[in-house]
């Protein structure tokens, strides 16, 4: 029994001294016994000024562009009207509306997002999930990178050759939007490239283990849960293509286009067409006369036009997300 009582006294904890010390500050909750030290103090500071100094880069870009939208409204408040949407130019575009460029730019948009994303995306799908690591493949996407740097100029001129000659589209709709899908084709091809790698590859082994084929899977699987990241480069691809001039005035846009107003097929897609991007540089430098307000009301159409379609697809792809079960 001794023995015994000494191997339990061995381990039976010694309340006393600093231990009761500490036993009395724990139950009476005295906090001064937590207190902060110069190190924690230091990170505290430093975190505080990691979060101003970022709210602080927020604030400088968002501000300015907050403010140039007011002074563009500001400015073109005189002439926002729905005639102004729907009615030509007249008097030399010295007065009237922008029906005839708001069109052709829909026309160019849509057209160019037809051919652009379904060829991004199946390039995209290609290179993420068959094409191999191999020196082929590295020089493809070196080309897809570079290919988005190009200046749009270079693409103007590219689009002459090709489809304005060579191809024998003459300077059309078809011409101007297959330029603009060429030009924003990598944008495209990168970000569906991205979205498709953020897929877990755990996901894809799964579908292989139960007997599922490759493009099973890549339908079924990798495409649903990816169409977010896809969204954001077709949206780029809009931004993009909406505010592009120099590409559409070496191949398909015109000075000045006459339509029927408020007709929707009023253009063919081999005519020409007038352009808002086109149609604001013209009446800002080869206009003379032009009131102040008409080429800041074309301005905000097309920054309205670019931000509406932005929404939608911002609206779709958020929607999307989620449905996402990871």
């Amino acid at each position: 029994m001794t023995g015994k009582q000494e191997t339990v006294s061995l381990f039976k904890p010694k309340l006393g001294g600093a231990d009761t010390g500490l036993q009395k500050e724990l139950a009476t909750g005295n906090e001064s016994f937590f207190t902060t030290t110069p190190f924690d103090r230091k990170k505290r500071l430093t975190e505080i000024v990691a979060k101003s100094v970022l709210l602080l880069m927020t604030l400088l870009m968002v501000i300015p562009l907050i403010l140039i939208v007011c002074y563009l409204l500001y400015k073109a408040f005189p002439v926002l009207s729905l005639d102004f949407l729907f009615t030509n130019p007249t008097r030399g575009m010295r007065a009237g509306g922008i029906w005839a460029a708001l069109l052709g730019t829909m026309y160019l948009v849509v057209i160019s997002l037809l051919v652009s994303a379904p060829i991004g995306v199946l390039a995209a799908i290609y290179l993420s999930e068959y094409a191999g690591d191999n020196w082929l493949t590295r020089i493809i996407n070196l080309a897809v990178v570079n290919l988005a740097g190009v200046p749009s100029i270079v693409h103007a001129l590219f689009g002459v050759g090709a489809f304005v000659l060579f191809a024998r589209m003459g300077r059309s709709i078809l011409a101007a939007s297959l330029t603009l899908a060429i030009m924003t084709l990598p944008v495209i091809i990168a970000a569906t490239n991205e979205a498709l790698r953020a897929v877990p590859m755990a996901f894809r082994e799964a579908c292989w283990n139960v007997g599922a084929t490759r493009w099973q899977t890549i339908r079924s699987i990798v495409l649903p849960n990816s169409i977010s990241g896809i969204l954001t480069g077709i949206i780029l691809q809009v931004s993009r293509a909406a505010g592009e001039t120099a590409p559409i005035m070496f191949t398909g846009a015109v000075f000045y286009k006459a339509i029927s107003e408020g007709d929707p097929f009023a253009y063919g897609l081999f005519d020409q067409c007038m352009a808002l991007s086109m149609h604001l540089f013209t009446i800002s430098t080869q206009v003379p006369g032009v009131p102040e307000a008409v080429p800041y009301g074309t301005a905000v159409v097309l920054l309205g036009t670019v931000l509406l379609v932005n929404m939608l697809a911002i609206v779709l792809r958020m929607y999307l997300r989620s449905r996402k079960k990871w």
